[in-house]
């Protein structure tokens, strides 16, 4: 069965553009304007008669029409026609703005002689399922796309917009007798394999199909007349069949949006208190913060080989998720996020790895240290920006591709262009209502596809749900609603994120000062801690279960690791005892003092590195062993041997033979001489996504002025002219026009090209001509412009 695309064509009433993009003036008899609307005959005359605001407002929501900058409102009215740039402009418009454009098209295509439809008939033809007011504000927000404009009460629309309908045409004027949704479901539930994949055919490729089967009288047990007898097709001709709109929407697994139901949906919200939601988010913002710092610390210490492709295999990601003690999902969720904030990069990382290998790694930045030091709100908001600029979908991980092979995290199939764009449109939606109010995800999809039914597809319950469930782990979302913070971060300048950061200082509970101590040696903190007893904390104590309340043990690896860094006896005792809650257990003070008594007694430095201790007898018993001969131990002295051996490796066979050496520097202090993890320098010509910045609203009305002035010289009569040629006799004779125009105050039309070598004319009142250069008044914008005499193509009095 061949297939032939839903997308409306071009009837006789409806006009395509151009194919040399030349402005096509749609003319009618003139008339007069409502309440005093001056009368146009054409698009381009219409734009003229728009105010210098209405034209801004255009450029902000068109921006591709002012680039390059159009000479006069001919060349804009064409850029505005030209089929490409309609499309992009129809991409915000919602179903009752499909329904107006739809409901004009089928008035031109359906034999009106020509004439225009008026607003009072659209009105007319549309108040029964909607008011009035709504669809003059529909009406509105198309005029200011220029898709549809007015020549007093008739309506004009832009021909390439019919096209961008996204339902066939007659979809919104003709209500079908169609399934609804759980008939549909119910309906699919008995069709045979041969009939469900002619469905999907269509559902995927088009909703029209072409084939002999549709003719009368074709036996009854063949396919196509099967899904005819059950609604799940409509009849068109002998020939063709076409596929409902929500048949198709079920299939693809859409949100099912009827193109004639032209109010937007209602959702019933779920109410909660913000100080709850809030909580939640922060609570997910702790964990959070914890898993990428705990993904940080193993990638520093094992970097991950990457893949050929580039991205991060399943052993590696699985390997990490074990040793952090997280699921998977979640490993690649955190591990897109890092490498999305720069906190990890693909590269060589240095020190290299203990084996050889040319192949890249996944390691931790530099900036990852900054970002581990930095408040917790601050690196929060670091994260959840990188989040919402990703180009990506990390929830796609682990799904099959093409070729029935798993996606990998961090690898390019992962990339989506539209990712950034359908995530804030979600979370935007949720930021339209207080703080509080939740959806469920299926109505989420079904209200966004109303709103932009071109776009239905990226609003699937899948992507919904995937999206929302992302964005409740980053801390967005608390019980189903938005959190302040997000909020704020949605709602704030992209270079300034201070009011996020404070919401979340905020939203997180506030640090703790105090832990307790328990007589198992188990250390509870109670909530988070501040910075500075967190990190002390975390040195002479492992970590055994995280959560609102995090659980330490203390054990003699423990406290030997902190004693290497550099504390005292005394100063974990004065630790305990001043930020402990509990009492100390006696078994904790004996713990430490025993650990210090042996802690040292056997000093290592550099000779290759060196051991020495004040107990010639300990020397001697560590000589004898048989680690002695690994390291290549030799006395120098009763107390002292060097070895060949590496400092750290020499630390670490002592200690695995049952000694407990501490390092020291040259003047004999004990230094820290745990290893920092591999790190991976942020390549400075590594590609960035291209976003180009919109133009400021002060950019856009110099923009509007030069159109002005571009248009009043198109406009002009000219009388005496000059066009220099290069010779010494037109030059002298521009020169001379130029004077005499200066000296009667009499403006001039100019053709000039800058240094750009854009050309363009302009209507000026030459002052002052001298030194290669004019100094005129523009009249449009009351300033004085300055011309360089030699660019000037062209002069031409005005009469």
């Amino acid at each position: 069965m061949g297939n032939s695309s839903g997308t409306p064509k071009a009837g006789p009433g409806i006009r395509q553009p151009a194919r040399d993009g030349s402005h096509a003036a749609l003319t009618t008899g003139k008339r007069r304007g409502e309440a005093g609307e001056p009368a146009t005959e054409s698009l381009a005359g219409w734009l003229a008669a728009r105010s210098d605001a209405q034209l801004v407002a255009l450029l902000e929501l068109r921006p591709d029409l002012a680039v390059p900058l159009p000479s006069s409102m001919a060349v804009l009215a064409a850029r505005a026609e030209q089929r490409a740039s309609v499309l992009r402009a129809t991409d915000d418009l919602d179903t009752l703005e499909f329904a107006i454009v739809e409901t004009l098209a089928v008035h031109r295509a359906t034999g009106s002689g020509g004439t225009p439809m008026s607003r009072k008939a659209l009105r007319a033809q549309l108040k029964d399922r909607v008011k009035v007011a709504a669809i003059d504000a529909a009406l509105a927000r198309l005029s200011d796309r220029a898709l549809v404009w007015n020549d007093g009460d008739d309506l004009h629309l832009i021909p390439a917009t019919a096209e961008a309908l996204p339902w066939p045409i007659g979809s919104t004027t003709e209500i079908p007798d169609a399934l609804t949704e759980p008939e549909v479901v119910a309906a699919l539930t008995a069709v045979s394999p041969a009939e469900r994949a002619l469905l999907d055919k269509l559902a995927t490729t088009g909703p029209r199909g072409r084939t002999r089967d549709a003719a009368p009288g074709t036996p009854a047990d063949r396919p196509i007349q099967q899904l005819l007898g059950r609604r799940l097709l409509h009849w068109i001709d002998e020939e063709t069949v076409e596929l409902p709109v929500t048949v198709a929407q079920v299939l693809r697994r859409e949100p099912v949006t009827h193109p004639h139901a032209l109010k937007p949906p209602e959702p019933p919200p779920t109410k909660h208190a913000p100080t709850e939601v809030n909580a939640v988010a922060a609570g997910e913002v702790g964990e959070l913060l914890r898993h990428c710092a705990d993904i940080l610390e193993a990638l520093g210490q094992a970097p991950a080989p990457a893949l050929r492709a580039g991205g991060l295999g399943v052993r590696e990601l699985r390997r990490i998720a074990k040793q952090t003690g997280i699921d998977e999902p979640r490993a690649g969720l955190l591990v897109e996020l890092l490498a999305a904030a720069k906190l990890i990069e693909k590269g060589m990382p240095d020190p290299p790895p203990e084996f050889d290998s040319t192949d890249d790694f996944w390691a931790p930045t530099p900036a990852a240290d900054g970002w581990r030091d930095a408040p917790p709100a601050r690196r929060w908001v670091a994260l959840a920006q990188a989040w919402l600029d990703l180009d990506r979908m990390p929830w796609m991980i682990g799904m099959r591709d093409a070729n029935d092979k798993p996606l990998a995290a961090l690898s390019i199939e992962l990339r989506t262009p539209h990712a950034p764009r359908d995530r804030r449109t979600i979370l935007n939606l949720l930021a339209e209502y207080p703080t509080g109010t939740a959806f469920d995800p299926t109505d989420i999809g079904r209200l966004l596809a109303w709103r932009q039914p071109r776009w239905r597809r990226h609003f699937r319950a899948e992507a919904v749900e995937h999206t929302v469930d992302e964005a409740a782990k980053l801390g967005f979302i608390g019980r189903g609603a938005l959190a302040s913070p997000a909020r704020a971060l949605l709602h704030g300048s992209p270079t300034s994120t201070s009011d996020a950061e404070s919401e979340m200082e905020s939203a997180l509970p506030e640090p703790i000062d105090h832990v307790l101590v328990q007589a198992d040696l188990t250390v509870i903190a109670p909530g988070p801690l501040t910075p500075e007893l967190q990190s002390r904390v975390a040195l002479v104590a492992d970590i055994e279960s995280a959560g609102a309340a995090t659980v330490y043990r203390i054990s003699d690896t423990s406290v030997r690791r902190a004693l290497d860094a550099g504390m005292t006896a005394a100063e974990l005792h004065t630790l305990f005892t001043t930020h402990s809650r509990t009492p100390i257990p006696q078994s904790l003070t004996y713990l430490i003092d025993d650990v210090a008594r042996r802690h040292g007694q056997l000093r290592a430095g550099m000779a290759q590195s060196f051991v020495r201790s004040d107990d010639p007898a300990l020397l001697a018993q560590v000589l004898s062993s048989p680690v002695a001969s690994e390291l290549a131990l030799r006395a120098i002295a009763p107390t002292v041997a060097i070895a060949q051996a590496p400092l750290g490796e020499l630390l670490e066979r002592l200690r695995a033979a049952g000694f407990a050496p501490a390092g020291e520097d040259s003047a004999g202090t004990i230094v820290d001489l745990r290893p920092r993890g591999a790190r991976i320098a942020v390549r400075p010509h590594a590609r960035q996504p291209y976003r180009p910045t919109p133009p400021s609203t002060e950019q856009l009305e110099l923009l509007v002025a030069e159109l002005r002035a571009g248009d009043r010289a198109a406009s002009a009569r000219n009388g005496q002219a000059v066009r220099p040629d290069g010779t010494r006799t037109s030059t002298a004779a521009t020169l001379a026009l130029l004077q005499l125009a200066a000296r009667v105050r009499r403006s001039v039309n100019i053709g000039y090209v800058d240094a750009q070598g854009v050309a363009s004319q302009r209507v000026v009142e030459p002052l002052k001509v001298g030194n290669g250069q004019l100094d005129a008044l523009d009249p449009v914008t009351g300033t004085i412009r300055h011309f360089t005499l030699h660019r000037i193509a062209s002069v031409a009095l005005l009469e």
